[in-house]
């Protein structure tokens, strides 16, 4: 199959080379010409040092590579999705579809990415979301993997699974397009705070907790919004939680630690070197928070260190001091 990447940051590469080793014939795209050269020349990107992109694998800037696509996959940072996919339009050839694997919420919308692409691309044109705990420079050095692919068109996500799928990447399948983008997108917020812990000396008791209720309240604003309960239990939301609290790999994490420690918010995310998708979900949360009536106590707290300024140390004292409550309401009944 003819698949066309968009995007070449370490994400779209490691989806490029996962792609190619499955037989595929991939084209990478890279929005500036520049990079598409030295990538072209060094078949290394630099944020997944010491893995070879294969020669078999085209690298290009010009967007026109998607026209003879038998399937694209959009791996752009949150920021771009919307601009890369109003590129595609005509370009893309009838009854190609649509592999989201960028995660997070468009900000000025509150619209999850598989939501932004149905507004940019000819009606018809089937999108799938892919997700879960997957690190690009694990992903690109063979390491065992699984993702769950969601669509509302069972077929395609039954294509997204064989396209994908192999000894090394295991896809599973979800109608639940609202849950596994949501997942994927709010436990940045979460991962940041696990940084932010971490750089404040505490411990692993503090992360579990932080984790664990982290988790509860997306997984309470992705009901609201239409997610299932039991996707956040998946791979696109404990699984990916876990990976991205906890790995040496998540920008999020490393961002946390840095503001923990003390350094500000903007140096710790030009520090980290690369996208900090933590940041800009703490916005979408807030607002959504606020627009579903869902109370996101962490997600609120990590938005007013991001953007208000506030000391990470008053952070930790106001969510351990706060109402006592039960852990979930639904079984209050059970008392009586």
């Amino acid at each position: 199959m003819k698949i066309t990447v968009l995007g070449s940051g370490g994400w779209g590469t490691a989806i490029a080379i996962l792609l190619n080793a499955n037989g595929h014939n991939v084209t990478l795209w890279s929005a500036f010409s520049k990079e598409a050269e030295a990538l072209r020349d060094t078949r290394e990107n630099p944020l997944l040092k010491g893995v070879e992109i294969p020669r078999s694998i085209g690298i290009t800037a010009d967007i026109d590579c998607v026209r003879d696509a038998e399937l694209v996959v959009l791996a752009t940072p949150s920021f771009a999705v919307r601009e890369t996919t109003s590129m595609l339009g005509e370009r893309l050839a009838p009854g190609v579809g649509l592999v989201i694997v960028s995660k997070g919420i468009e900000e000025s919308t509150m619209k999850v990415f598989t939501q932004v692409a149905e507004e940019e691309l000819p009606a018809g044109v089937p999108i799938a979301a892919l997700s879960g705990p997957s690190h690009a420079e694990e992903v690109a050095r063979g390491v065992p993997t699984a993702c769950v692919a969601a669509s509302l068109h069972a077929d395609f996500a039954l294509l997204v699974q064989d396209a994908f799928m192999s000894e090394r990447f295991r896809v599973y399948s979800s109608p639940d397009v609202m849950g596994v983008e949501l997942g994927g997108a709010l436990k940045n917020i979460i991962a940041l705070c696990a940084g932010v812990c971490d750089g404040l000396g505490q411990g692993d008791n503090t992360i579990a907790m932080l984790m664990t209720r982290g988790l509860a309240e997306i997984a309470t604003l992705g009901v609201a919004l239409g997610g299932k309960r039991e996707t956040f239990t998946g791979l696109s939301g404990v699984g990916d939680l876990i990976v991205t609290c906890t790995s040496r790999h998540s920008r999020n994490r490393r961002a946390g630690v840095l503001i923990g420690q003390g350094i500000p918010v903007q140096e710790a995310m030009e520090q980290v070197g690369a996208v900090v998708e933590g940041y800009y979900a703490a916005a979408a949360a807030w607002k959504l928070s606020r627009e579903t009536g869902v109370e996101m106590p962490i997600s609120e707290q990590t938005y007013k260190v991001l953007y208000e300024g506030k000391d990470p140390k008053l952070v930790s004292r106001e969510l351990m001091t706060r109402q006592r409550k039960p852990e979930w309401e639904e079984l209050i009944s059970l008392w009586k």
